[in-house]
């Protein structure tokens, strides 16, 4: 029910945290996975982590930028024949104030956290069409629900990424393409060692709200992750999962 062999899933910002999580457990259930990402020698870390013979490739791009998007794909096209699975989970954060950000500091984030997606997600149109089909997982965010200080920017690209999910979910419907979104919790990464170390009370305070009273760990979503991009849920789409450990339910 849940078994990926034959399909094909590029997962941006795999080298690292979330998405190397999720790639893992991609290729558990048997898929082909492009991991995507800007640093060759991240790429080729992250490579030998998995030990996937010839089931996963690294793809070099930058997806701010649409043109290189489209290469992207087409490199997973040449190489594996086909493109059946999206997972946008690269992302970036800079901790500012909001009066202070810059605007070139704003379009970097949401850039690379919103715009990225779309471009990624009009590249694999084409492919998906080929394939007869597919899925796209979106990583929106905590806060995608609530605000934040020192996060404006941030906040604003995460709820972008459930909206942008939503309206492809409904425009692409017709091309047997289902669309979702998953709102990891407090996971250790890198981007939340760096909250850790600008607000040193954070952690005693996501251990007393989170009723699993520990931190996520990027393998907690790959299980979902799977069971959105495999035939099981075929009928699922538009939808926003917090992964979380129950943080957004505690009263």
């Amino acid at each position: 029910m849940f078994d990926l062999a034959g399909k094909v899933a590029i997962v941006t910002g795999g080298t690292s945290g979330i998405g190397l999580g999720i790639a893992k457990g991609l290729l558990q259930a048997r898929a082909r996975v492009a991991l995507i990402g800007r640093d060759e020698a991240r790429g080729a870390k992250a490579l030998a982590q998995l030990d996937a013979a010839h089931n996963a490739i690294y793809v070099q791009a930058d997806i701010a930028l649409a043109e290189s998007c489209t290469r992207m794909v087409e490199r997973v096209e040449q190489v594996f024949g086909r493109v059946d699975i999206l997972v946008n989970n690269a992302g970036m954060n800079l901790r500012h104030h909001a009066q202070d950000y810059t605007h070139a500091q704003w379009h970097q984030i949401v850039d690379t956290n919103l715009s990225s997606a779309f471009y990624c997600a009009q590249a694999a149109f084409p492919a998906f069409g080929r394939a007869g089909g597919g899925k796209i997982l979106n990583i929106g965010s905590m806060l995608s629900l609530f605000g934040t200080t020192h996060g404006a920017a941030y906040a604003a690209s995460k709820g972008g990424i459930v909206q942008l999910g939503r309206a492809l979910a409904v425009e692409w419907a017709p091309h047997n393409i289902q669309v979702n979104t998953l709102l990891p919790g407090w996971i250790e990464t890198e981007l939340t060692a760096e909250a850790k170390q600008l607000f040193p009370d954070l952690e005693a305070g996501i251990l007393a709200r989170t009723p699993q009273s520990r931190w996520g760990r990027p393998a907690d979503l790959a299980g979902i992750a799977v069971a959105l991009c495999s035939g099981a849920c075929d009928f699922i789409t538009g939808t926003a999962i917090p992964v979380d450990g129950g943080y957004s339910v505690q009263g």
